[in-house]
């Protein structure tokens, strides 16, 4: 099972939704950084479950074990493995979906994949809950960046087609760029967190669900960070962004928007300010040829409504070859999008960190550790 990510910031995410724990290990963290653990708890409570209407009522604590790689309060070099135990599982609420496929899931894929042995409690290794561990991970990678002047920030720029105020792409500040982690609902005009909340409400009561965008920033990334062709800067954020459950499209920049203008419209002029080379409007959304262009970067990604709705939908079943209906009830998030925020900023934090690690190499980075 395809589970691990990266070479020079390496993961490997362990673990079922219903199983014992879920956890990470994470390999490249330079020795001798100091990890701030009340800092890495409060981030991953960003994504914690059962917090309100537009979640799932299951209730976990979330809170990390580390097993190795940190002693002292600070990090070993050696690989640095986390434990979340999981508490709140309703595993009889999936007996029956042994072999009836779910309308939107993963379970007849997986049932082919993995002939039928594959742990099928709760969508199993296929689950939104392994997003626990990999914000672990990505809690560490922000705070090494953050180390490096580094900073990412997203928020939910839009749900059941309402929306946010876009991130400035040309003067993108550290305010507006980690406003909504400090929300209950993340994003930053308040008036339209509270519409979206409405429209996720609304789908709920009628056994529905709703999908949205995530919008995130970089910034502080240095010029010249990442390589053409298929180690691209680009390449690196989508790889491990499509591995986050319910991600079904990705766009940088103006994205697909550009494909509607003339390359006069869409070209970012250059321009020296203060000193240093800048672009007029950032339509690439800080990439160039794969390559940071010192400019903030600016990325969307989509995500499809909840898979898992109480409607009575058809389906077949997959073992027996017979066909009916299938009404799905359990504990689950009328819409992803909002504990999606904190995951789309993890993941994108280790691919930048991924990235950082391949042009500095480790030593570059460990020195900056030692100087904190």
């Amino acid at each position: 099972m395809s589970s691990s990510w990266g070479k020079n910031f390496k993961i490997s995410i362990f673990g079922e939704s219903h199983g014992r724990s879920i956890g990470v290990v994470l390999d490249g963290v330079p020795a001798g950084f100091t990890l701030d653990m009340e800092e890495l708890n409060a981030f991953m409570q960003r994504r914690a479950p059962g917090k309100n209407k537009a979640s799932t009522p299951r209730k976990e604590l979330d809170s990390p074990q580390i097993q190795s790689g940190f002693y002292k309060g600070v990090t070993t070099g050696t690989p640095l493995c986390a434990v979340i135990l999981n508490g709140d599982q309703h595993s009889a609420d999936y007996t029956q979906f042994a072999s009836v496929a779910r309308p939107g899931h993963a379970d007849y894929t997986g049932f082919l994949r993995y002939a039928g042995y594959n742990d099928v409690r709760g969508g199993g290794h296929f689950s939104g809950r392994l997003t626990a561990p990999l914000c672990f991970a990505g809690g560490v990678a922000k705070q090494l960046l953050a180390r490096e002047g580094i900073l990412v920030g997203a928020h939910a720029c839009r749900i059941a087609g309402i929306d946010d105020r876009r991130f400035d792409p040309v003067s993108l500040g550290k305010e507006t760029l980690l406003c909504a982690a400090s929300r209950s609902f993340p994003t930053l005009d308040e008036a339209a967190g509270n519409r979206m909340a409405q429209a996720i409400e609304e789908a709920r009561l009628a056994q529905d669900s709703v999908g949205g965008v995530v919008e995130c920033g970089v910034t502080g990334l240095s010029a010249g960070i990442g390589s053409p062709m298929f180690d691209g800067l680009e390449n690196t954020v989508a790889s491990i962004v499509f591995g986050i459950p319910a991600v079904k499209g990705l766009e940088f920049g103006a994205g697909f928007a550009a494909s509607d203008l003339r390359g006069s419209e869409n070209n970012d002029p250059f321009a020296l300010k203060n000193g240093k080379i800048a672009a007029e409007t950032n339509n690439a959304g800080g990439i160039l040829g794969g390559i940071s262009t010192g400019m903030p970067v600016i990325l969307r990604v989509a995500f499809k409504p909840t898979p898992s709705i109480s409607q009575e939908q058809q389906t077949v079943d997959f073992r027996a070859h017979t066909q009916g209906n299938v009404s799905i009830h359990g504990r689950h998030d009328p819409c992803v999008v909002v504990r999606a925020v904190p995951v789309v900023e993890a993941a994108v934090a280790i691919a930048v960190a991924e990235a950082l690690l391949d042009a500095r190499g480790y030593e570059g980075l460990r020195a900056t550790t030692h100087q904190n």
